[in-house]
């Protein structure tokens, strides 16, 4: 019944359903139409099923009996085999019609849910929540099935059973159908009053769930349990999850009980409505108004007219419930993608790899302007964020090595993300090979360009899986090929199955050099025409620098690249250097002129000297060149 379920009546107050959506639910659901109705025929007729045992019982005890005739009442017999067997094959086939509808819809949605948000921008995950949006793509898209096929079935079920149970007790006996209808409204007044209740105890009970499932979720990952392990909260953890447990357990023993009084309850009031049926209609028997087939048959009936009255006093709290679903579903499919290609847009066939970078602005986006409210939390009332990035210029030729180098902050890392048009700028433009980037098919774009950042995420799978993510038809040999030259490929056959060795959750089971070589060796094997590291060496030794200093000068010939600051032994080589300040571009030249100039990139320099740090040794980051912050 509505008020055991998991639907919140404070989420359709004031709604009705609209007439859009619903074409869009029977469009969206085009393929399954003919299984719908199939579906709705197999649910009507087991209704209508349901009528033949208090018929066949009518007909015996007033026809077949009294006349003595076995043959009939062997008939009748079979007849109420029967009228089971097809009821119980009716209900069969509605279950399989409705599974099949309701799982392929679930399919249908969660595809398109899932296509449509992982092509959506960075700007849209950074400004979501994660958690709502992975409700959206399992509860929503549940409740949303529960629409066409559950609460439908049920609403038509209920519909059917009540009209039918009706009109046979009013053909019966007009006089027991009045009376089984005066208790009504005591049976409604119950069950609206304890269903209020339950309401609100499944409100509390959800809202219970949440907290406690937040808590798993965050403590269950490896950053959340390495954290509650540094700083020694196990006891404490265990008593914040003891509390929410208990709240959890508590409100369900009172939603037990209280579902458990109410069924109680209904029983009672059936009793009481089939107890008045039977004693008056036994007076009508005794007097020779009515025909003992026919009170019995009557009491077979009351049975089933307080079950569907009941359901049906909620059903459209039931259908808009499940319509809601429905809603949140499109408003995911219907959030605009603000990057997405150009009518016409070109494919960079054969890429040179010359960068453009033309008096370019740029200040991230709003979480209003790039998510939905109820994705985004409080973050969707935020400001806008300063600029970023001020009239920035800058060229690289195909082949050359520009590093950019800057205090934390200073927009290198957001001067990288545009030339992937991870963002889309706000004035100016990013060519590639002298075409604006937003000109560009997004697929030739990425396929151009390589990226290793400083954090990089492996995925919870195998060594050779995650390399492959970057070419997933690669070889074996290929996969040695690019370890090798990411000088990680001794590190991986040390491990305990070598390439089929499961990396853990973010790659956890590697040190922080170890995941990024292997990033290396990822962008290695996709063979990009440019190349971009944000920081990608920061977490190497010296004896693993040097290493990687040799694959990356091997791998990076011939390629456009550009260096975020990390080793002043990628920067002292760069064709050119870019020094950043507050967004600006306020130094750019070659390594000698620059130390020459007397500028910041000198007063960097000369500090990390004046602190003992060796021309090959790290920069700090972010105190002073580094910061692999997302705006730095």
């Amino acid at each position: 019944m509505y008020w055991m379920g998991r639907h919140d009546p404070s989420a359709v107050a004031g709604r009705h359903l609209e007439r859009d959506v619903l074409k869009r639910v029977w469009r969206f659901a085009g393929h399954f139409r003919a299984q719908i109705v199939g579906y709705l025929v197999a649910v009507v007729a087991g209704s209508l099923a349901g009528l033949a045992a208090p018929l066949v019982v009518r007909s015996l005890l007033n026809e077949a009996i009294p006349q003595g005739d076995r043959g009939w009442v062997n008939l009748l017999a079979v007849l109420l085999v029967a009228a089971a067997l097809g009821e119980a094959a009716l209900s069969l086939i509605a279950r399989w019609l409705s599974s099949r509808v309701g799982e392929g819809l679930i399919y249908d949605l969660r595809v398109a849910l899932y296509d449509h948000v992982q092509r959506m921008p960075l700007a849209f995950f950074t400004n979501s929540q994660t958690g709502t949006l992975v409700s959206r793509l399992n509860n929503d898209v549940v409740g949303a099935q529960s629409a066409v096929t559950s609460t439908l079935g049920t609403v038509v079920s209920n519909v059917v059973t009540l009209v039918s149970t009706l009109v046979a007790m009013a053909v019966l006996e007009w006089r027991l159908t009045a009376l089984a209808l005066v208790i009504l409204p005591v049976f409604l007044l119950g069950s609206r009053r304890v269903g209020r209740k339950l309401q609100v105890l499944t409100r509390r009970s959800m809202d219970f769930d949440a907290t406690m499932n937040a808590q798993m979720t965050e403590r269950f990952g490896v950053s959340g349990s390495l954290l509650v392990t540094l700083f020694g909260r196990h006891r404490s953890e265990a008593k914040a999850f003891s509390e929410r447990a208990a709240a959890v357990r508590d409100i369900g023993v009172k939603t037990a009980v209280y579902g458990r009084t109410f069924m109680l309850g209904l029983g009672v009031v059936g009793a009481l409505g089939t107890a008045a049926v039977y004693w008056v209609g036994s007076q009508l028997v005794i007097g020779g108004g009515m025909r003992l087939g026919d009170l019995v048959a009557m009491g077979m009936l009351v049975g089933r007219l307080y079950p569907p009255l009941t359901a049906l006093t909620n059903a459209r709290v039931e259908v808009l419930s499940a319509f809601v679903s429905f809603d949140r579903v499109f408003e995911v499919l219907d959030a605009p993608n603000p990057i997405t290609d150009k009518p016409g847009a070109l494919s960079l066939v054969v890429p040179a790899g010359a960068i453009e970078v033309d008096h370019v602005s740029f200040a991230y986006p709003t979480a209003s302007s790039t998510t939905l409210a109820s994705l985004a939390g409080g973050a969707a009332h935020e400001r806008a964020s300063a600029p970023v990035l001020h009239d920035v210029t800058a060229r690289i030729e195909p082949g050359q090595t520009v590093a950019v180098v800057g205090p934390s902050g200073a927009g290198k890392s957001t001067l990288a993300s545009l030339i992937a048009r991870l963002y889309d700028v706000g004035d100016g433009a990013v060519r590639v090979d002298g075409v604006d980037v937003r000109d560009l098919t997004l697929e030739s774009l990425r396929d151009a360009i390589g990226v290793v950042s400083q954090d990089p995420h492996l995925f919870h799978d195998t060594v050779a899986a995650n390399l492959r993510y970057a070419k997933p038809e690669a070889t074996d040999e290929e996969l040695v090929a690019a370890a090798r030259l990411a000088r990680i490929h001794d590190v991986i056959a040390a491990l305990p199955e070598g390439y089929g060795t499961t990396v853990g959750e973010r790659g956890y089971r590697l040190s922080g050099g170890e995941k990024q070589r292997l990033a290396i060796a990822r962008m290695l094997l996709k063979d990009p025409r440019v190349v971009v590291l944000d920081e990608a060496t920061s977490h190497l030794d010296a004896e693993n620098e040097a290493l990687i200093q040799q694959a990356l000068e091997q791998a990076l010939a011939g390629r456009t690249a550009l260096v975020i600051a990390h080793r002043l032994s990628t920067i002292t080589t760069a064709d050119q250097i870019l020094v950043m300040d507050e967004g600006r571009v306020v130094e750019r030249g070659r390594h000698a002129d620059l130390l020459a100039a007397g500028g910041l990139y000198a007063e960097l320099y000369h500090t990390l000297l004046r602190d003992g740090v060796a021309p090959t040794s790290p920069l700090p980051s972010p105190a002073t060149l580094g910061g692999g912050a997302a705006r730095g």
